[in-house]
């Protein structure tokens, strides 16, 4: 029955909606404390797992865990059907529990779940894998799930901003786009307009290959120093994008996280230096 994943996808929305660290539709965390930031999950249980059990949440109330973009893709029923429904529902029921120290931020594939279009992954339209998973497991409910799962994802915020001048979201804004970025949709809560292209949240989710003129230009408008950005896959787990920037991925099984000191200032080095393997965890 559809009862408890339901309810767990609607306490994790309330959860996002109330995070006493937002602000509009940005985070804006505390100057102490840790951070662990992942990049993309892509339904991976066993990534998900390990960060979840290193964060320690309940033992360690100054620490946070950024997650993202945790639906489309990971194991499939006998079907075909995409199971990452699973993941996101566990995550959701997390954030119920630490409503104050895990965060989400939305991405491309959260916005083509919300506006339902279609969105490719390893030769897959994630969405109708996805739907039709929930089909062959809540049948007549599956449409119930899906509205609590499109509605636990539009609650997400759109970044992560420290206090250290480090900022944390899916994406940022293609080259071409810039001009045409809404800076002020941080600030207020998002409408389902704005994930719908070629609005402001759209853009931030779908932006790809930035040159080093918009990220100096996304740092200063955003009054930040660095990003750590998802999105682009990565086969080592991570990579330098620009001088100020570095993707993670962790998706697979070389997939990466980032650890931060929260009181620190970091320069790009020091922040290449805080990123490791999940494969290290226990």
């Amino acid at each position: 029955m559809p009862q408890k994943i339901i309810a767990s996808l609607t306490a994790g929305k309330h959860a996002n909606l109330s995070d006493k660290f937002r602000r509009g539709s940005l985070v804006e965390l505390p100057a102490q404390g840790r951070l662990i930031i992942s990049g993309d999950i892509h339904g991976h249980r066993r990534n998900f797992e390990k960060l979840v059990k290193y964060a320690d949440l309940a033992a360690n109330p100054d620490r946070h865990l950024i997650l993202q973009e945790i639906i489309h893709g990971g194991p499939q029923d006998d079907a075909g059907g995409c199971k990452s429904y699973e993941v996101l529902a566990e995550a959701a029921e997390l954030k119920g529990q630490f409503p104050h120290q895990l965060h989400f931020v939305l991405g491309n594939h959260d916005t083509a779940f919300i506006a339902n279009t279609e969105v490719m992954k390893n030769g897959k339209e994630m969405n109708s894998a996805l739907n039709m998973a929930l089909a062959k497991r809540y049948e007549n409910h599956a449409a119930d799930v899906a509205s609590a799962i499109e509605q636990f994802v539009f609650s997400q915020p759109l970044a992560v901003k420290c206090q250290n001048r480090i900022w944390i979201s899916h994406s940022l804004p293609a080259d071409r786009f810039l001009e045409q970025f809404d800076f002020t949709i941080f600030g207020r809560p998002l409408k389902v307009y704005d994930i719908v292209r070629p609005n402001s949240a759209y853009l931030l989710t779908w932006g790809r290959g930035h040159s080093q003129q918009t990220l100096k230009t996304m740092a200063e408008k955003l009054d930040v120093d660095l990003f750590v950005l998802g999105h682009q896959m990565q086969e080592s787990g991570w990579i330098q994008a620009g001088d100020n920037t570095i993707i993670i991925i962790s998706e697979h099984n070389h997939g990466c996280f980032v650890e931060i000191d929260l009181a620190a200032k970091y320069t790009i080095d020091a922040l290449i230096k805080a990123v490791r393997p999940i494969a290290g965890l226990e």
